[in-house]
């Protein structure tokens, strides 16, 4: 990852509802959810969750997957490890090899196939 990639990604965290959606989408996990469950349970009106999902996934931290007249909804947790592992890079004196443990933890059972492109 790019330094400007990072700032990218961390400015689209950095902001209330957007990091809750990011939360609650990691939360749910290879689940995913959908677009009106996000509403719902954030309480964030459909027209501001619309614009902060593009802003995620612009930032690539979101991938959906349409059902029907449904989009579902996922974490990106690859994007997510690779700001992670670029903010730790240069610990440990330089040492990132001694961060790589926890770093590997950060897993999840894999998304489906059809989710390698966030829709845009």
């Amino acid at each position: 990852m790019e330094k400007t990639d990072a700032i990218s990604t961390l400015s689209a965290l950095a902001h209330d509802a957007r990091i809750d959606v990011f939360r609650l989408l990691i939360r749910a996990g290879a689940e995913g959810v959908s677009a009106g469950q996000i509403a719902d349970t954030l309480d964030i009106r459909p027209n501001t969750l619309s614009n902060n999902l593009k802003i995620l996934s612009g930032a690539g931290l979101v991938t959906s997957l349409r059902e029907g007249r449904s989009v579902r909804y996922f974490a990106n947790i690859d994007a997510m490890r690779a700001l992670l592992s670029f903010l730790m890079e240069d610990c440990c004196g330089g040492r990132a090899d001694l961060c790589q443990p926890v770093l590997d933890q950060i897993a999840c059972p894999p998304f489906p196939s059809s989710l390698t492109e966030p829709d845009r």
